[in-house]
């Protein structure tokens, strides 16, 4: 499990946990974030079970356990969240915030001690310290409940499916070809994202705010002029489409 540091201030980091080397090759590699202020830290789609023992290993290396006392879960995919029940024994202390409409399928991955904070539609705001972090809505896409991250200090969003691709573990982490890297996104959005409306509504939300780093779920980080790229990119492609209209 490879360790990479995205942004630093003196109030607080932006780290990316991903790249499993030794994952399986029928399991799709995931992209983890957290955020650490002086005294929490954010973990951010800490992944699925089968990742559990890497990822533990890894962002203990950078805070103690007890720091992390903010979980995120973007929406119930097994992927992102099936590890809640080993983290609800790791963090007993921790808060997890997910959309309200998905906490009756997220606690059957085991959840006795971590508190459930139910994300309204609308989202809402968290403070980590003096950090505000904001839960961006971005419903549909893929999921019907689905909430991306936004820091405006560093001008980070964590864009969950959004902007994902499949790549090898030894990728570069950012974007360096986008027009090269959409082969490696088109068919994902256009099979996964189903609503041409949802993602407009999206884009238009996310235009308006100043983002300097998308950080998606799975695959490369765009950077600067990518993000403007992807979010035009986005926006001329149809989505909602079947396998057969695909082929």
């Amino acid at each position: 499990m490879k360790t990479h540091k995205l942004f630093e201030s003196k109030t607080h980091t932006w780290l990316m946990f991903g790249r499993d080397d030794e994952r399986s090759d029928v399991i799709i590699d995931t992209n983890q974030y957290m955020i650490v202020t002086k005294n929490n830290a954010l973990l951010m789609d800490p992944g699925g079970i089968e990742l559990f023992s890497a990822m533990l290993a890894a962002v203990i290396k950078q805070v103690p356990a007890e720091k992390i006392t903010h979980i995120f879960a973007s929406h119930q995919d097994p992927d992102i969240i099936s590890s809640l029940g080993l983290w609800d024994q790791a963090l007993p202390a921790a808060t997890l915030h997910s959309p309200w409409i998905w906490e009756g399928f997220i606690r059957h991955f085991g959840m006795d001690n971590i508190t459930y904070n139910p994300i309204a539609d609308e989202g809402c705001e968290l403070k980590l310290d003096h950090i505000a972090i904001e839960f961006i809505p971005a419903h549909y896409l893929h999921s019907s409940g689905n909430f991306n991250v936004y820091d405006g200090e560093a001008k980070i969003l964590m864009s969950g499916d959004i902007g994902a691709a499949l790549e090898e573990a030894d990728a570069p982490i950012f974007v360096e070809d986008f027009d090269e890297h959409i082969s490696k996104m088109k068919m994902f959005h256009q099979r996964w994202m189903p609503s041409n409306r949802a993602k407009n509504n999206w884009i238009n939300r996310i235009r308006k705010l100043d983002v300097d780093m998308m950080c998606p779920q799975h695959g490369r980080i765009f950077k600067g002029d990518d993000v403007k790229r992807f979010l035009d990119w986005f926006e001329n492609l149809d989505v909602g489409l079947t396998g057969k209209e695909l082929a």
